[in-house]
């Protein structure tokens, strides 16, 4: 037992210095405020351009203490290995209490896409547009290369990352919803040629894993360049799978808009 709870120690200590590589900082527009975590590249250059990674937490990382956003997905990003293969200004916003990154709305009856919808006729939420507006500072930088910007989210996350390439359809080079869902109307506003990765549990209880394969079926009826992977048996944490996948980071970074 005692060696089984060392482990667990080590483990838990080298996830909490690989997140604490990421600095806090706080976006502020108008009255409001963003949280966000930034993982700049190792040697950073000012004489470089950087590929951008954004990512979208899911609803149990919500609120202001500008931690808990890092808890899935901050260290894959942060190990010593990925940072040298992939050198990328990396972002991980923090979305409010009761708020969301996509517009949503409950039904009455439940289908094989459960009790949400994602509205997309609704603007932008609040969080969403502060997301979008503190990716165009860190453009107007001039450290980002514009050609690889990414966006990937989990769940709650999943959800905008489908509702931001759809209003933002010439920003990002690639994506990659994780147990998400998204707006079949709007969908195919996105850049044609995104390369899309989706990921979803098949016996996922709270996000259906109908909604993935909607969007799915959607996009490769339009021969969209989307990736799906189902995991059986698995339920709503698919992001586990999703972090293990070996060709999840080559793939990302490998795209390129032209």
């Amino acid at each position: 037992m005692f060696l089984i709870s060392w482990a667990m120690l080590l483990l838990f200590s080298s996830a909490d210095a690989q997140t604490d590589l990421y600095e806090k900082q706080y976006f502020v527009q108008g009255g409001d405020t963003l949280p966000v975590r930034i993982l700049t590249p190792l040697n950073f250059s000012m004489k470089k351009k950087y590929p951008l990674v954004i990512f979208l937490h899911g609803a149990g990382e919500r609120g202001t203490d500008n931690e808990k956003q890092l808890f899935w997905g901050g260290s894959l990003f942060a190990d010593s290995i990925n940072r040298v293969k992939f050198p990328a200004i990396v972002v991980f916003p923090q979305c409010p209490a009761g708020q969301w990154w996509a517009a949503m709305k409950r039904v009455e009856s439940k289908d094989s896409l459960g009790s949400w919808r994602i509205h997309s006729d609704s603007p932008m939420t609040g969080p969403l547009q502060l997301v979008a507006s503190f990716v165009d500072t860190l453009i107007a930088s001039g450290r980002v290369d514009t050609r690889r910007v990414y966006i990937g989210g989990l769940s709650m996350g999943g959800m905008g990352t489908f509702d931001f390439i759809a209003r933002r359809p010439d920003l990002f080079a690639a994506a990659f919803p994780i147990c998400g869902g998204g707006d079949p109307d709007n969908i195919l506003k996105a850049r044609k040629k995104l390369p899309i990765w989706v990921f979803h549990g098949a016996d996922d209880p709270v996000v259906p894993v109908g909604q993935s394969r909607l969007m799915v079926n959607i996009l490769r009826q339009q021969n969209r360049p989307v990736t799906y992977s189902e995991y059986p048996g698995v339920q709503h944490d698919s992001w586990k799978n999703a972090f293990a996948e070996p060709e999840l980071l080559p793939w990302l970074f490998s795209k390129r808009k032209r």
